[in-house]
């Protein structure tokens, strides 16, 4: 290592101990530990422009223990992305570019959210993945417009949530070898010594994943962890080079768990800037060799410049391609998608039937959707025929087993998204996503145009009992900021889930039937508003108002009929998306629910939470205090009181009042 190697080194060490404890909180252990590792990436292996974040073709890097942050905003500041020192002055502070884990769409040059440990792994196994796929569509013999790599730092920590492991498992069957991942294997973790609960052998759990496995004596050996990643180009497997390092290196608390999560304090700070030859009595140093040095603009440009010269000759000599690929990356949904074709149903269907019928008409329009299910690609109809399954042997194809995997499914779909050039989907049973949280969380958190298909929707999942039958689901994930959550009551309906999550751009989850559900006559493109008059009174204004989602729109239409046999006036509101609906004008909104009718029914068979705020104080809702139990559907939705004469009694009782 070279004099000047060590010095900007040592200043992106410092830089990060700074940041740290001029916010008086933070975690500079690891960036102490591994900012050889994060320097060798930035400034020696990877393609990247700091003028241009967004640059298709870039090496992506992800920070995936997010907890390091003040390294990855001390390497961007020194490289030239738009980070300002005042910003790393700032760090943890409100209304900074630098916030306490790294954050997608906030900070210039983050790729993904991190801090969920795990989540940056599998979220980069989705930009290896996406990379594979574009690849393997739009590269000639002759041109490479899609070559690059994602590079993964991650630490113990990672390696001990399990969604790292269904990640690397699949990685590994699909030897997505443009994803290496750099572990800072420092041997301690907030309670103190890995081997309290982490005892196993990382780099033979790797190779049994099929990984190629390096592993390194000296984490701050750049020649050596240059030359490893050079190996690792050489393979067809992913790789895991295994970086010994130590946290809080060159401070007091080298080597101990206080490094991990706290400033390292004024003194120690203070002997660790001396140790490293820098000034004790200042911070936020970037000598001025190190700023020319590390400065990478310049060499940016020219990669980028020498990319867009290469994708100009492709395009003079493959002009189909070259605008499909520009198609690709266009957030623009074609003309076509919202066809009268995509609304065309007849009959009574299970929405996970329609839903599969919708997403196969969509993939004759949509070339870059791609997709799958968690081993339940039959039940839940989520593969697109005639579309082959994406495989280490066939990268055109766009089906994915992701295999019983839903947490790493849902990081990876989040990758998917996050790469640009692929539209994003993935599917499982619905009591299921709560394995997924974790990952449609951080979906919502970037607001990731990922689809969600959610099949066998409450208690009419029948015969497999309450632990396949969603009950709380429902309004758990309503309670997620900008996640739609749409249950049609029946084809059109599912249509119209399907089109809503392609326009909005924000997770959506599809939540489908696995019954027979009508085909109603006025459902279809208004269900887009969210809620909608499905059956309407015959008066100007409604005595009673009935409202349902999904399956139980059907029980809400027949108690309407029963109402009016019995002389009571009531209107029949389908309500597919709260989300959507409550984004409407208060104009439309009024004509749906007008205010002067307080006679309100909302039957849901699920926990029925959400209702309350348009049922009111004084409405009713109709819906699940327990969980269900193992019969045919129709059993148990007579059983557990979801029935029209049940909401119409109930209306009854309201009127009564």
């Amino acid at each position: 290592m070279n004099p000047i190697e060590l010095k900007s080194i040592n200043t992106l060490r410092l830089l990060s101990a700074d940041e740290v404890q001029s916010a008086n909180s933070g975690h500079p252990g690891m960036p102490l530990g591994a900012a050889a590792i994060v320097y060798t990436l930035f400034r020696k292996v990877m393609r990247h422009n700091p003028a241009d974040p967004t640059w298709r073709n870039r090496d992506r890097f992800v920070l995936s223990g997010g907890h390091g942050s003040a390294v990855l905003y001390a390497i961007l500041h020194l490289t030239g992305y738009d980070v300002p020192l005042d910003e790393l002055r700032r760090f943890r502070q409100i209304d900074s570019k630098t916030p306490g884990h790294p954050e997608y769409g906030h900070t210039i040059g983050v790729e993904t959210t991190t801090g969920p440990l795990g989540q940056g792994f599998t979220t980069a196994v989705g930009f290896a993945l996406a990379e594979a796929r574009l690849a393997a569509e739009f590269n000639t013999p002759y041109r490479k417009v899609i070559d690059h790599y994602t590079y993964v730092e991650c630490g113990d920590g990672d390696l001990m949530e399990g969604i790292t492991s269904e990640a690397a498992s699949l990685a590994g069957t699909l030897k997505l070898g443009k994803l290496i991942v750099l572990y800072d294997d420092n041997g301690i973790s907030i309670e103190g010594d890995t081997d309290f609960a982490f005892t196993e052998n990382v780099a033979e759990r790797f190779r049994a994943y099929n990984w190629f496995v390096i592993e390194l004596e000296d984490g701050n050996d750049v020649d050596a962890i240059e030359a490893a990643i050079a190996r690792a180009k050489d393979d067809e497997r992913p790789t895991m080079i295994v970086c010994k390092t130590v946290i809080g290196f060159g401070s007091p608390k080298a080597g101990k768990a206080s490094a991990h999560g706290e400033p390292l304090g004024a003194e120690a700070l203070a002997a660790t800037k001396t140790a490293f030859g820098f000034d004790p009595s200042q911070s936020f140093v970037v000598p001025d060799d190190v700023r020319e040095y590390m400065n990478l603009r310049e060499q940016g440009d020219e990669w980028q410049a020498e990319w867009f010269d290469s994708f100009e000759a492709y395009g003079k000599a493959n002009p189909e391609k070259a605008e499909q690929f520009e198609a690709w990356f266009d957030a623009a949904l074609p003309g076509d998608v919202d066809s009268d074709e995509l609304w065309e149903f007849e009959g009574k269907a299970a929405t996970r039937n329609s839903g599969g019928i919708v997403l196969n008409r969509l993939a004759k329009l949509l070339p870059n959707l791609i997709g799958g299910s968690a081993d339940l690609a039959p039940s839940n109809k989520s593969d697109m025929k005639g579309r082959g399954w994406f495989s280490a042997e066939d990268r055109l194809g766009s089906n994915i087993h992701f295999g019983v995997r839903e947490h790493a499914m849902a990081a990876i779909a989040n990758g998917l998204a996050l790469h640009g050039g692929l539209r994003a989907y993935c599917a499982t049973f619905f009591v299921f996503s709560d394995y997924m949280r974790g990952s449609v969380r951080l979906s919502a958190l970037m607001k990731l145009p990922v689809t969600y298909i959610l099949t066998h929707d409450s208690i009419g999942v029948g015969e497999d009992g309450p632990t396949h039958q969603p009950v709380e689901q429902l309004d758990s994930l309503r309670a997620v900021p900008n996640l739609r959550v749409f249950r049609p009551a029946d084809s059109r309906e599912t249509a119209a889930g399907w089109l809503a999550a392609l326009r909005d751009g924000l997770p959506t989850c599809l939540v489908l039937t696995r019954q027979d559900l009508p085909l109603y006559e006025n459902s279809g493109r208004e269900a887009l508003r969210g809620g909608y008059i499905l059956s309407d009174s015959e008066k100007a204004v409604p005595e009673a108002i009935l409202m349902a989602s999904g399956s139980e729109v059907e029980q809400a239409v027949e108690a309407q009929e029963t109402l009016r046999g019995e002389g009571i006036d009531a209107r029949v509101v389908s309500m597919p998306c709260m989300e959507l609906f409550d984004q409407q004008d208060k104009e439309y909104r009024e004509s749906v629910l007008p205010d002067a009718v307080r006679a309100r029914v909302a039957m849901e068979a699920a926990t029925g939470q959400t209702w309350y705020k348009y049922v009111g104080l004084d409405g009713t809702v109709i819906g699940m205090d327990g969980f269900g139990a193992s019969a045919p559907a129709k059993l148990l939705f007579k059983k557990y009181g979801f029935t029209g004469r049940r909401a119409a009694d109930a209306v009854k009782a309201l009127l009564k009042k």
